[in-house]
């Protein structure tokens, strides 16, 4: 079996946030990248759980980005991805991001896309969805487990206030999420080894960009706390229906 695991590169949680050019560029100055956790903790580990059942499974990597993106993909590869695929181009539009990924997926001949549910700094949970369309392949999205006989997939998703099990024939491409794997932490054999697994760079495929960005903002700065006397409920009650708005 021959599963596609796609990685993105985003922001550390802790990264201080701010932006450029009339608030339409994020400021990458000082920014620690990571793999996106959806991709590496989920989409990939369970690939790598897959193929630990089956050592003939195959593992490739694709991350659509520029080369700061390989320091991110060299870690996917440490805890234990097989090769990866670099598509060049900067791109952060889901279309053109979708349409490279599904471009590398229909020449690879892949039984299986992992996707994460989202990334942690767009969260537009769109990619896979339009990769499977654009391969006209079944789409899970929201997979808390998976698991395959055969050529068939058995997976859970979540739904709204429970939980939904699919069977679905191979290929197909699925959403991962919370519940599908745990975090992994690379050993140094397999980080010794990511320095000397194939890393192909592509050149995009023509694809118009559907989306631009208009401009970003931070939310609002939080207010002060406000302190009231245990032995002025009044106040208390007073604050919460006249300025919190909620009684």
């Amino acid at each position: 079996m021959k599963i596609l695991v796609c990685i993105s590169k985003t922001p550390d949680t802790t990264a201080k946030i701010a932006f450029t050019d009339n608030n339409t560029k994020f400021a990458e100055a000082g920014v620690q990248w990571i793999i996106n956790p959806y991709d590496e903790w989920y989409a990939l580990v369970r690939a790598i759980e897959l193929k630990e059942k089956d050592p003939a499974t195959v593992i490739h990597l694709v991350t659509v980005g520029t080369p700061d993106a390989d320091p991110i993909i060299r870690k996917a590869l440490a805890l234990g991805g097989d090769e990866a695929i670099r598509v060049n181009t900067g791109s952060h539009d889901s279309f053109v991001i979708a349409s490279q990924v599904a471009a590398v997926a229909k020449e690879g001949g892949y039984d299986l896309i992992f996707t994460g549910k989202e990334t942690i700094d767009y969260n537009g949970s769109s990619i896979g969805g339009m990769v499977a369309e654009l391969l006209d392949l079944p789409y899970v999205s929201l997979a808390t487990k998976f698991d395959i006989s055969g050529t068939t997939a058995t997976i859970t998703r979540e739904i709204e206030g429970g939980e939904e099990v699919c069977e679905v024939n191979l290929p197909l491409t699925v959403s991962c999420q919370k519940g599908m794997a745990e975090q992994r932490i690379p050993n140094m054999k397999g980080i010794m080894g990511a320095r000397t697994k194939p890393l192909t760079v592509k050149d995009p495929v023509t694809a118009e960009a559907l989306t631009g960005v208009a401009g970003f903002g931070l939310p609002p700065a939080k207010a002060g706390v406000k302190l009231v006397p245990a032995d002025n409920p009044a106040e208390l009650v007073r604050l919460l229906h006249e300025e919190a708005k909620i009684i």
